[in-house]
């Protein structure tokens, strides 16, 4: 058995590799969308089946985004970013539970594979992506909700105001605190889904009967509490971004 750190590759397009991440990403990436089109398509006003797990999950959704903004306009115009990070995260961590993960893929060596279904989340180059979408989807919010001028003397010293030392020090970092996020969010995510995934193949490997069952359930739970804090953290940046600094 191996476990590789970077998502193996299992074919190529020209020089393009399509890695087994990628291939989940894209089917959950596709997933959703059906899944939204399809749910569009079929609303009652009294809500059955699908149609009430989907509308508490985005009635609890759009309800966390309010209370951690305090503001309806703010909370109108971001939440579609918050909900749309939550819901992708989630499914990408718990299609990595599927079964055959780590199992099931094409023969690699005489006694390994390369797995088929490998969770998006426990690729870095998925997470860093996400991360660097996250954080400069932040910068566009805070400057069209506070302007250019004021969301700018975050970072750099106002002439007109002392001690500028301090104003310099302070604004660095602003700006690094903003680099180092995207480092943050990404290794975040990766760690926790990576670890899980290691844990069950390894679980797999000494009994696939038994041992398993309470390491998937405490996975489902894991990969629930990553999107929510993956989706809390973009939030609660968000809402730092329309602050107007003070002096």
């Amino acid at each position: 058995m191996e476990v590789s750190i970077a998502a193996e590759n299992l074919f190529h397009i020209g020089s393009f590799p399509v890695t087994n991440a990628l291939i989940m990403t894209l089917i959950v990436s596709l997933f959703v969308v059906v899944l939204a089109f399809l749910l569009r398509g079929k609303l009652k006003p009294v809500p059955t089946g699908l149609q009430n797990v989907a509308e508490a999950l985005i009635e609890t959704l759009w309800n966390f985004t309010q209370d951690v903004t305090q503001d309806k306009k703010l909370a109108h115009a971001v939440f579609p970013l918050i909900a749309t990070i939550f819901i992708f995260i989630l499914f990408s961590n718990w299609i990595g539970l599927l079964p055959g993960m780590g199992t099931v893929g094409l023969p690699h060596g005489e006694h390994s594979i390369i797995p088929f279904i490998r969770s998006g989340s426990a690729d870095l180059n998925m997470t860093i992506a996400l991360s660097v979408i996250v954080v400069f989807s932040v910068q566009l919010i805070g400057i069209s909700t506070i302007g250019v001028v004021k969301y700018g003397k975050k970072f750099f010293i106002n002439p007109f105001h002392k001690p500028y030392l301090v104003g310099s020090f302070v604004g660095l970092l602003e700006l690094l605190s903003e680099v180092t996020r995207m480092v943050s969010f990404s290794f975040r995510l990766f760690g926790n889904v990576f670890a899980g995934e290691v844990l069950l193949i390894v679980m797999l490997n000494l009994m696939p009967y038994l041992l398993p069952v309470p390491f998937l359930l405490i996975e489902v739970f894991v990969g629930f509490i990553q999107a929510a804090v993956f989706a809390l953290l973009a939030l609660v940046f968000v809402k730092m971004a329309t602050l107007e600094p003070e002096h």
